[in-house]
Parts: structure tokens; sequence; C-alpha cells
């Protein structure tokens, strides 16, 4: 299995900068891509970006250019850095993993960090 934590979230005005953090443990071996997700209020889930283990990214349209993500050497740890924020980006902000077919595991999430933008 494995297990997602996030940290980051918060309070900011709109343009201000947020970076969320998500560490992954468990059978980290098997994650083969992470990504965060969003969830506004009375929205459906939609995806923020994503990092393969190769390294490849990508962006929602919307966060594109505002948005960044990268993650540490070890390949465990995940980092969005937010900035421009803009109320619309108010959500609850979740990890993603995918793990590679060979080991079985469904996807896993995290419990979700707050972002709020005020105006």
């Amino acid at each position: 299995q494995v297990r997602l934590v996030e940290s980051g979230g918060g309070l900011v005005q709109a343009g201000g900068s947020l970076r969320l953090s998500c560490a992954a443990s468990g059978d980290t071996i098997c994650i083969s891509a992470m990504g965060w997700y969003r969830q506004a209020p009375g929205k459906e889930r939609e995806l923020v970006a994503s990092i393969t283990s190769g390294g490849m990214t990508h962006y929602a349209d919307s966060m594109k250019g505002r948005f960044t993500i990268s993650r540490d050497n070890a390949k465990t740890t995940v980092y969005l850095q937010m900035n421009s924020l803009k109320p619309e980006d108010t959500a609850v902000y979740y990890c993603n993993s995918k793990t590679i077919a060979t080991c079985n595991y469904p996807d896993y999430w995290g419990q979700g960090t707050q972002v709020t933008v005020s105006s």
C-alpha cells in the first residue's frame, strides 16, 4: 500500500502564493506517477497537475504558467507551487498516486488540504 500525507494549505489573498507538499510512504517503489487534484464546493474533482516517475509533467490548461509541480530526488515527495492565486482556485487539494500494473494497487489519495483564496 501507499500512504499520502499532504500539507501546506491555508488562507491567502488573491495574487499570493502557496506551496503544497505530499509525502508518500509505504510501497513507494510501486508509484508510477503522482499528481494533484482539487475539488471546489459543488464541483467535480479535477486534475491540477501530475508528474510521472520519469519526470514528465502535465498541467490542466487553467493552471499552466501559474502552478508548478515538482518532486524530491527520492521521488517520494511531490510539491505544488501555486502562484498568482485567484479566488476560483479555492478548493480542497488532494494528492494522488498511481502505481505500476505489477503491484496491482488502486489509486491512492491523501486526506486533502484546504486552500482558500480571498479576494
